[in-house]
């Protein structure tokens, strides 16, 4: 099937990027009591807490980390949407503090509707961004599926001392946010409009490995990424896992240009109002209104990280408290 005009790949696709993740309330229902099968090497990060990553120690310097991401198309140019997907999957293993050494392709594409050579733009696109974090990128996987799906699954490394979590918060450090939210309803606007958003774009195509490194040197050890379940619901997993209280600073939270009309003209998805029920029963959210609330809760694709320290060029968007395992969101 050769390409006869332009394709909106988002026309193939349910929801958008990371916002057609399961809820989280649902998959942790579903996952409830499926601890990790036995293996010989230590585990270091596993099923817990909901961390970004499975981590097992290789010896006393180095930890294996592992993850998988893969989502349908957030963009309809195919080789950004590769570009965004890769980007968004090794950010699993910074997120962790740790370094991607190798990755696989995981490719979903509906052959006989969407033509071959747009799955090499995507290929490309992830070929691109691998290259540019160091990662060798071999080989992969490919079926044949009503809709397009990419993404990687990726290996990596880190020292076990160095290890970034969501149980080790400490009451009194601050939370600093490295990407400004928006994404989502970015993204769901271009869906329905197919309005482009270069910003958007940008910050889903920058890897996180430049502040995971930050992070690691000043001594960060409790984090995560910020995706498909919005600020409040990364925040709300590390307030529990942690046991503290995440207070957030909505004045500060920063925006990329054009979210809050985007909130304004409806162009919120399914995932993030999700997010939003998910968090609203162990949320003080004070004063702060329903736009607000549903932009911190926006589903991200290929976020930022968001880590309890002060990191050069991040945000400083709140502080961990103690008596903890809740949201207060400060108006």
């Amino acid at each position: 099937m050769g390409m006869t005009e332009p394709v909106r790949l988002t026309r193939y696709a349910r929801g958008g990027g990371c916002a057609c993740k399961i809820p989280p309330g649902e998959l942790e229902a579903m996952v409830a009591g499926l601890g990790p099968a036995a293996g010989t090497a230590e585990l270091l990060v596993g099923l817990d807490h909901g961390d970004d990553a499975a981590v097992v120690r290789l010896d006393e310097r180095t930890g294996l980390v592992s993850t998988a991401d893969f989502f349908t198309p957030v963009v309809d140019d195919a080789y950004d949407w590769g570009r965004i997907a890769a980007t968004n999957a090794l950010s699993d293993v910074y997120a962790m503090g740790g370094t991607p050494l190798v990755a696989l392709n995981l490719l979903c594409w509906p052959r006989d509707v969407l033509p071959l050579e747009l799955a090499r733009e995507v290929l490309r696109g992830g070929q691109d961004v691998a290259r540019d974090a160091g990662c060798h990128l071999a080989g992969g996987h490919s079926v044949d599926d009503d809709g397009p799906k990419y993404g990687l699954a990726v290996t990596g490394v880190v020292r076990p001392d160095e290890l970034i979590t969501l149980d080790a918060g400490r009451a009194g450090l601050p939370l600093s946010l490295t990407k400004p939210l928006g994404i989502g309803v970015l993204n769901t606007r271009h869906k329905h409009t197919g309005e482009r958003f270069p910003e958007a774009v940008a910050a889903m195509t920058t890897l996180n490995r430049d502040a995971a490194r930050a992070a690691v040197a000043a001594g960060v050890r409790c984090g995560t990424d910020v995706t498909g379940f919005g600020l409040l619901g990364h925040a709300a997993k590390l307030a529990r896992a942690s046991g503290l209280t995440v207070a957030l600073d909505a004045a500060r939270v920063p925006y990329l240009a054009g979210a809050r009309e985007a909130v304004r003209d409806g162009y919120v998805s399914g995932g993030s109002r999700r997010n939003l029920d998910w968090v609203t029963p162990w949320t003080d959210f004070g004063r702060v209104g329903e736009d607000d609330r549903l932009l911190l809760a926006d589903a991200q694709t290929s976020g930022g990280l968001l880590v309890a320290g002060e990191l050069p060029g991040a945000t400083v968007v709140g502080e961990l408290r103690p008596r903890g395992e809740q949201l207060l969101v400060l108006g």
